[in-house]
């Protein structure tokens, strides 16, 4: 394989990678940790880490991550209009009478 074009080892290396275990790794190993092209190799990383920061890069070390698997989302919605739910029973009368209150006549005038 021949030499590495400039402008590929510029689009190598997309971003570093900010968190608990790469600072952890940062401090206690002198490592850094980047996002990179999925289709670099080594020679390409270690040459793109070597050229934009000037320096002199020891060994490097790859580690695919696969994405997350994402579920279909089925979402259950519950409508509430602000009124008490019948139960059946008492929406249907069993007599035919109307309902009597206190204080009235029970027809015994």
């Amino acid at each position: 394989m021949g030499a590495i074009s400039q402008e590929r080892l510029l689009k190598v290396i997309l971003a570093p990678v900010i968190s608990e275990k790469s600072t952890r790794v940062a401090d206690k190993l002198n490592q850094v940790v980047f996002r990179v092209l999925p289709d670099a190799t080594k020679q390409e990383i270690g040459a793109a880490v070597a050229s934009l920061f000037k320096v002199e890069v020891v060994g490097v070390q790859v580690l695919n991550v696969k994405g997350k698997v994402k579920r279909p989302v089925v979402s259950w919605v519950a409508v509430t209009t602000g009124r008490r739910r019948m139960s059946p029973s008492s929406r249907v009368r069993t007599s035919t009478s109307r309902p009597v209150s206190k204080g009235e006549n029970h027809g015994t005038d």
